[in-house]
């Protein structure tokens, strides 16, 4: 089986945000097409629309865990409980590792980018972001739970 680790990485390199990254390198668990992966966590990158609030690795490690185990119907409490629980764990683990699940703190900015637009991708953005840290330790930690 293919390293996901390596491979949010490589994606991640060649250009797409983080979420993207992590959801897509595992999102054929599930039978979703790449493109389709794609699309859907797109949003969630830069802390969701670039506002660096959550972490769109994190985002994307939710949402994994809900293709793999999330609820469907509304009345059950339980599982509702289960799929939080379980992205809290993920959660902890994430901050354990980098103090913070917050896209801005972990990049050490103060507050929301005043433009949506992506950062120009660079070797000089890549070297000064801890983003490949931060994405393979999402992937890895997923990897635990699926």
């Amino acid at each position: 089986m293919e390293n996901r680790e390596d491979r949010a990485v490589e994606l991640f390199t060649s250009g797409y945000n983080c979420a993207q990254s992590v959801f897509a390198a595992y999102a054929d668990l599930f039978g979703m097409d790449f493109e389709t992966a794609l699309k859907l966590s797109c949003p969630m990158g830069g802390g969701m629309g670039r506002m660096r609030e959550v972490c769109g690795a994190v985002s994307s490690m939710a949402l994994l865990s809900g293709l793999k185990d999330g609820n469907t119907d509304p009345q059950n409490e339980e599982a509702k409980k289960a799929a939080y629980e379980q992205v809290r764990t993920m959660a902890a683990a994430f901050l354990e590792e980098h103090g913070t699940i917050l896209c801005r703190e972990l990049l050490g900015i103060d507050k929301m980018e005043e433009s949506a637009a992506p950062s120009v991708r660079t070797p000089e953005y890549y070297a000064s972001r801890p983003c490949v840290k931060i994405i393979r330790s999402a992937a890895r930690i997923i990897a635990a739970y699926l």
